[in-house]
């Protein structure tokens, strides 16, 4: 079983990423998906959920209207796309799928600095 993030990386102020999350080894179809992050020295946060047909997606307060999550099914992928990046959502972002079992990526650091 693999969660393979990428997509991270230093990004300006305003700017935007898109993160992907390559699934394998599990029915990913059947899985809810999510977007965490951590920054350093703070705990885990959810940053997005969407369910296993991606019929419904939830957001934290700060991301709404600025993350999208999405997916992908047919290549077993979850994407978070992000703009109107700010200095406050450096961390680093973890995807997650639960199911049956409950599966972490190993994570992408996003650093937003000018």
């Amino acid at each position: 079983v693999q969660l393979v993030e990428s997509g991270g990386g230093l990004v300006q102020p305003g700017g935007s990423l898109r993160l992907s999350c390559a699934a394998s080894g599990f029915t990913f179809s059947s899985y809810t998906m999510s977007w965490y992050r951590q920054a350093p020295g703070k705990e885990r946060e959810l940053v997005a959920t969407i369910t296993s047909a991606g019929g419904s997606t939830n957001y934290a307060d700060s991301m709404k209207g600025r993350f999208t999550i999405s997916r992908d099914n047919a290549k077993n992928t979850v994407y978070l796309q992000m703009n109107s990046l700010k200095p406050e959502d450096t961390a680093v972002y973890y995807c997650r799928g639960v199911g049956t079992y409950d599966y972490w990526g190993q994570g992408t650091q996003v650093t937003v600095s000018s």
